[in-house]
């Protein structure tokens, strides 16, 4: 049992902070909460005064497998094309003949310190790797299970119907566990949308997954497919099981095109992620999205990988760069940034259990912040995270 004393729980956008209150943990769940709660014997407590307390942090789109954390820096040699930055991060791995096992694993710990508690991972499949980057980071997640919820992606990065064989791949990952079938822009990588969107949704129905499909191509391109994809929602059935990760064309299009696309969002429950792209790339409109109820989430991306050093793992800096680039200066504008790094992120993975209500998991994270929007801005050092009722890190270092 843990008992948190004088917290201010976040209390949802735009509503700021609760008063001050003490929750009592028990069994890896939220048992109570009120103001001077009793210890139970044998109850550990920590001081939560001066801090707010929100739910643990939910990166919904990482790239673990391949990142190069924890060794030697690598400076940024890829070219500016995705297939310039594919063929560069194949290179780099061979060389470099890294374990996905073990990087997956030195990334988990680092992100666990930053107070996230949940990850989707989209892990690469494909002919000249194979399920070896798959079975390197199932077996990571299975042995860190009661530490981070992760949902692995099988992810077909050197594209689908340009690499014979992936589709086979990928059908047997859903085979062995994989709860969503990655895809990658139908048109600007495999030339075939048809072929590719066809063969990744006849899986996904065919074992019952999810879909998380990239999608960078731009403008009226990225918007067809995007229409495409409702398409075959729609027809299989697999309505609130789709997701579209980037997605740059929704902030590309005409306004009326773009109401085109979000009613097709609405109708098939079609999730969007954005993590804020670094340069001058448009992204989609988070707050228009969200007013109209279209539903958003965000993740790191690649963490100081071959495609970028930049990503560190951050989610509450990566609410901070959504807010950046959106142009939010208002608490409930910073604050739906972090939504997206929280609630939108567990929404999108079918996280039970998740907040900070009384029967709740105890995914949580103390940070020294007055407010949210505040937490948001100052991304401060991590006090506590607590992963199932268990504090898991202290001070911003994992304890695990």
């Amino acid at each position: 049992m843990l008992l948190i004393r004088g917290a201010r729980l976040w209390a949802g956008i735009g509503r700021g902070a609760a008063a001050p209150q003490d929750l009592l943990l028990r069994e890896g769940r939220v048992a109570a909460i009120g103001t001077r709660l009793d210890a139970p014997p044998g109850a550990a407590i920590e001081d939560g005064s001066g801090c707010l307390l929100l739910p643990g942090l939910v990166d919904a789109h990482a790239h673990i497998d391949k990142t190069l954390w924890g060794q030697p820096w690598h400076p940024h040699r890829a070219g500016p094309s995705l297939r310039e930055k594919i063929d560069n991060e194949r290179a780099v791995l061979r060389e470099l003949g890294l374990s996905p096992e073990l990087q997956s694993e030195r990334l988990l710990r680092h992100m666990l310190a930053r107070g996230t508690t949940h990850t989707r991972t989209h892990v690469d499949v494909g002919p000249e790797i194979g399920l070896a980057h798959f079975h390197g980071v199932r077996a990571m997640a299975e042995r860190h299970r009661a530490l981070m919820d992760i949902e692995i992606v099988a992810f077909p990065q050197t594209g689908v119907m340009c690499a014979p064989g992936t589709l086979d791949l990928l059908e047997q990952a859903a085979r062995e566990g994989a709860q969503l079938i990655g895809g990658l822009d139908p048109m600007g990588m495999d030339r075939d949308p048809k072929g590719q969107l066809d063969g990744l949704f006849a899986i996904a129905a065919r074992h019952g997954c999810g879909l998380d499909i990239h999608l960078h191509d731009r403008a009226d391109l990225g918007a067809v497919t995007v229409e495409m994809v409702a398409e075959r929602s729609r027809a299989l059935g697999l309505r609130g099981k789709v997701a579209l990760s980037h997605a740059f064309c929704l902030g590309q299009v005409e306004p009326a095109r773009l109401e085109g696309l979000i009613e097709l969002l609405l109708r098939e429950d079609i999730a969007v992620m954005t993590h804020a792209p670094s340069g001058p790339t448009a992204f989609p409109p988070v707050r228009l999205l969200a007013e109209r109820g279209v539903r958003l989430f965000s993740g790191s991306d690649g963490v100081r990988d071959t495609w970028s050093p930049l990503n560190n793992g951050d989610m509450l800096e990566r609410a901070y760069l959504i807010a950046y680039r959106s142009g939010f200066r208002d608490d409930a504008g910073i604050e739906l940034a972090l939504s997206m790094c929280s609630f939108g992120g567990a929404q999108a993975m079918g996280a039970p259990g998740y907040g900070l209500a009384v029967g709740d998991r105890a995914d949580l994270l103390l940070v020294e912040a007055e407010t949210a929007a505040e937490a948001v801005v100052m991304h401060p050092l991590r006090r506590l995270v607590i992963k199932g009722g268990r504090v898991v890190a202290r001070n911003g270092r994992a304890l695990v």
